[in-house]
């Protein structure tokens, strides 16, 4: 039998970091702002994060240095970066996107690929689930995505790229030709800046061009790489959608924005991170064997230390416990601590009997769980801030520092 036609989607939300800033702060909006450290008169140090599409037409770019950009456009609102903000929107725009496919492939913090081919018989054709997808997020969140929808990973990236702005672009099944023919080489996977004068070298400018000559010729030049983007040339990517739970650990990192060795603010610190992962097991249906620690010094010296669970779980108290433990075996006591990390390592699914044999007494199931999951449900409804643990109420880090959150 023929398989069917994959329907794939790709969700990327409009500058992101600035748009939640704009967002949050409604004085913001219509305004040039710049997601960075503070310029000081125009002569700070760091890059900018992300920046506002009424920032854009100044020639303020991503990783540009924050004085360049002061200099480009001294009237604009230069804000410091709210990592955990950022991440908790991440949360609740991935939650909607898990409403409608159990096969999500996150990218970063603000895209992700979803196959619907299974999807369409409950939520009409993919087109449609786009167009809720963009609506939902709009109407519940504030902020605003750009939407593909195509055949395969590619050509759905391309478009959602292309529609940007606040876009919906369809990639319809038999015209991929018609619509990456007039592209330049630039937006094939893979095509850098030394590949792109390459082939310009070879007479190519256009995607078409590259789709009308032959692999062998690319294969020659270009060795296997040519062979994939003449394949990308005509609108063909085979690569499915890797769902979260197919991901072999789930983590996240917190950078200080001071070196610390307050010994207090680094369990703060520890058990929010522990937290997050927590929640993101319980989300993706999986459970955690194991825990991994990272932890940086002043110096930029990087150590890891890892444990086995006695028990799976998707509790963020047991993860903390473990992750702990490891911290207090470490001889950091003459150190100040620039970054800790957490990941929960040999995921399996929630639902899957332990291996082998039985233990005569097995152990009782966590009543933390379901304190958890109930947390969970509170937090999807209010915000996170409705209900959280006490100790975290006045937590620092939330302000001072960089969060980064990760599925590998």
């Amino acid at each position: 039998a023929v398989p069917p036609l994959r329907k794939i989607i790709h969700v990327d939300m409009d500058a992101f970091y600035a748009s939640v800033e704009q967002r949050d702060r409604p004085g913001y909006r219509g305004k040039p702002v710049v997601v960075g450290a503070d310029p000081k008169g125009g002569v700070g140090r760091g890059v900018v994060a992300a920046c506002s599409y009424e920032a854009r037409p100044f020639g303020i770019r991503s990783a540009m240095p924050i004085s360049r950009a002061y200099r480009l456009c001294p009237t604009a609102v230069f804000v410091r970066p709210r990592f955990a903000r950022y991440a908790e929107m991440s949360e609740r725009i991935f939650a909607i996107l898990r409403e409608y496919t159990d096969r999500m492939e996150p990218l970063s913090i603000d895209e992700a690929f979803l196959d619907v081919t299974a999807s369409q018989r409950l939520f009409g054709a993919a087109a449609d689930i786009g167009r809720t997808l963009k609506a939902r997020i709009r109407s519940e969140l504030g902020l605003v995505a750009s939407v593909g929808v195509a055949p395969n990973k590619f050509l759905a990236k391309v478009g959602s790229d292309l529609g940007k702005p606040d876009g919906l672009v369809v990639v319809v099944p038999g015209r991929e030709r018609e619509f990456l023919d007039p592209l330049p080489i630039s937006r094939l996977w893979g095509v850098g800046p030394k590949t792109e004068a390459r082939l310009h070298q070879m007479g190519f400018r256009t995607v078409g061009q590259i789709a009308r000559t032959s692999a062998d010729t690319l294969d020659a030049t270009l060795g296997h790489a040519g062979r994939d983007l003449w394949e990308l040339a005509n609108g063909r990517d085979d690569r499915p959608v890797q769902s979260e739970q197919e991901a072999k650990s789930i983590g996240a990192e917190h950078t200080f924005g001071e070196d610390t060795a307050d010994r207090a603010l680094l369990r703060k610190t520890l058990l929010e991170l522990s937290d997050r992962v927590g929640r993101r097991l319980r989300q993706d249906d999986v459970l955690a064997g194991g825990v991994t620690l990272k932890f940086r010094d002043h110096r930029f010296h990087t150590l890891t230390r890892a444990t086995i669970l006695d028990h799976p779980t998707d509790v963020g108290e047991a993860v903390f416990r473990a992750a702990w433990a490891l911290l207090e075996r470490l001889d950091w006591q003459e150190s100040q601590v620039r970054l800790l990390g957490v990941t929960a390592t040999r995921l399996q699914p929630t639902s899957q009997t332990t291996a082998g044999q039985l233990p005569l007494f097995p152990p009782a199931v966590d009543p933390r769980q379901n304190l958890a999951r109930t947390v969970d449900t509170i937090q999807a409804r209010f915000g996170r801030t409705a209900i959280t643990r006490a100790s975290l109420l006045e937590s620092a880090p939330r302000r001072k520092s960089r969060h980064k959150m990760r599925a590998d």
